[in-house]
């Protein structure tokens, strides 16, 4: 990951995205820098569950659109892909999530291909750090190359979402299930996003911050922000690194940035990018909103014994997910996508239940409920301890 540049550029509605995007790319070098005649190349979109664009939850048809438009111009086919958490991946629930986030009109508009495929390939990861080999899905195995369209929000796990939490992705369906199981802390879990990243080498990546999200994110608590921003480099780690410092986000409180920084992945540190397009200072958000932090005073006074007293301590100071009742419809897709096996569809009307010692707090539950069901609550230890 040599790349250090990262371009930003102002752009305050989806309609005026499209010119944005072709001005931002032009001054990369043009897209013909990404793509080359007569290769199949997957944008890969956020597409976490078939929500609307204005809900700010996946990337906007919008972005997808105008990328495609340009691929094309260059000679590519571009290839509208992703696999949705908390749902099998199958062609009838791909052909509803396209139709419901715009990529399907977004497609025809474009002249570009939506991915049906639902099959998978397991792929070896040479790389790897804790992942040797992944079953992923079959279009982003098969193509020439990727270009990473991810989406400016929060993330309870992982504290934002951006270029690399993205291509998490390109595991098929409720397979994500089982990484969450074998890597429930936020220090692993970035380890396998870094290795993934590793394998698919985005040959771009261009983070959708228009409407981003604040708060809850990234599903359906999180709330949509303005930002009126566009951000692009060739490296995903220094886009993520851009990002969080603009959003103002703890450099501690980034998992992405500090797993990168143990394994000497470069840049992870700001003052080791190159903002094009503005200063951090001039288009900083401070009051950018980020959910309920795990971290304390207590955590950094403690220093060197940090990290085990966290783990220790971790059901005491996270957050621990509730069903309100209220609002649960017994959907099941919390069940289905809980990697612990910690919720249950009980009656009366089979309102799903949270069995609390056998949580392992990674939230997927929170973030895949379309109904907003699933609260997040603070122990009082932790309202004491947290920032």
């Amino acid at each position: 990951m040599e790349e250090t540049q990262v371009y930003a550029a102002s752009c305050p509605d989806y309609e005026q995205a499209e010119a944005c995007i072709r001005a931002l790319v032009e001054q990369m070098g043009g897209m013909g820098r990404f793509v080359r005649p007569g290769e199949r190349i997957v944008l890969k979109a956020n597409l976490l569950r078939a929500a609307p664009p204005e809900s700010a939850i996946c990337t906007h048809p919008a972005v997808v659109e105008a990328v495609a438009r340009l691929v094309k111009e260059a000679g590519g086919t571009p290839v509208i892909c992703d696999s949705p958490g908390g749902a099998l991946h199958k062609e009838s629930v791909l052909r509803s999530l396209y139709e419901k986030t715009g990529m399907a009109a977004a497609a025809a508009a474009a002249g570009a291909e939506l991915s049906m495929d639902s099959s998978t390939r397991t792929v070896s990861l040479p790389e790897g750090k804790v992942l040797r080999q992944a079953e992923i899905i079959t279009p982003v195995a098969e193509a020439d190359g990727v270009i990473d369209l991810c989406k400016m929000k929060t993330h309870v796990l992982m504290s934002m979402t951006g270029a690399v939490k993205n291509l998490f992705g390109v595991i098929p369906g409720l397979s994500k299930v089982g990484y969450h199981a074998t890597h429930p802390d936020h220090e692993t879990f970035a380890d396998v996003l870094l290795d993934l990243t590793g394998y698919v080498k985005p040959r771009l990546s261009l983070m959708d911050g228009i409407l981003a999200m604040e708060g809850d994110g990234p599903g359906s608590s999180g709330t949509p922000r303005q930002a009126g921003l566009l951000l692009a480099s060739a490296n995903p780690l220094a886009l993520d690194t851009a990002a969080g410092a603009i959003m103002n986000l703890p450099r501690k409180d980034n998992p992405v940035l500090l797993a990168a920084e143990r394994r000497g992945l470069t840049p992870c540190r700001m003052e080791d990018v190159e903002l094009i397009g503005g200063t951090v200072e001039e288009l900083r958000m401070a009051d950018y909103k980020f959910p309920a932090s795990t971290k304390s005073n207590l955590m950094d006074f403690l220093g060197p014994l940090a990290r085990p007293a966290e783990r220790l301590c971790k059901k005491a100071l996270s957050q621990t997910p509730r069903i309100d009742g209220a609002k649960c419809v017994g959907c099941g897709i919390c069940a289905k996508s809980c990697p612990g096996q910690a919720i249950a569809m009980t009656a009366p009307g089979k309102k799903a239940r949270i069995s609390q010692n056998a949580c392992i707090h990674c939230y997927c539950c929170h973030e895949l409920c379309p109904q907003k069901a699933v609260e997040l609550h603070q122990s009082w230890l932790g309202r004491l301890l947290t920032k």
